[in-house]
């Protein structure tokens, strides 16, 4: 079917235009409807249903389930300072300043361990 468009009229090409926009909508219609029983055919040969797989608590963004982190304890305090036993350090990260205070005045690490 081939339509001499410069020759129709402006009702006659919105006439046109409506019926391919209806035409297109149920093309489209048609074409979910049969995704959807492709879609539903393969997920039930592995034995599932179509709303188990697409439920959104189990899709993420990288193919795996999120998790929570739990909160780690803190570390306990491994050093304290000889001068006030109210400041400690667990050994790990920066190294206060009373420690290397200490370090330098000529103390070692195992004189300062609780």
């Amino acid at each position: 079917m081939k339509y001499d468009l410069k020759s129709m009229t402006r009702k006659e090409l919105e006439k046109l235009s409506n019926s391919i926009d209806k035409a297109l909508t149920q093309i489209v219609a048609k074409e979910k409807k049969a995704a959807l029983a492709a879609a539903e055919k393969a997920v039930k040969a592995h034995g599932f249903m179509l709303a188990d797989i697409t439920a959104p608590d189990t899709i993420s963004t990288k193919g795996k389930r999120k998790t929570t982190r739990k909160a780690k304890a803190p570390s306990k305090p491994k050093f304290a300072n000889p001068s006030d036993a109210t400041q400690t350090w667990t050994g790990k990260g920066r190294r206060p300043d009373w420690f290397v205070a200490a370090i330098e005045a000529g103390k070692t690490p195992d004189d300062l361990v609780i």
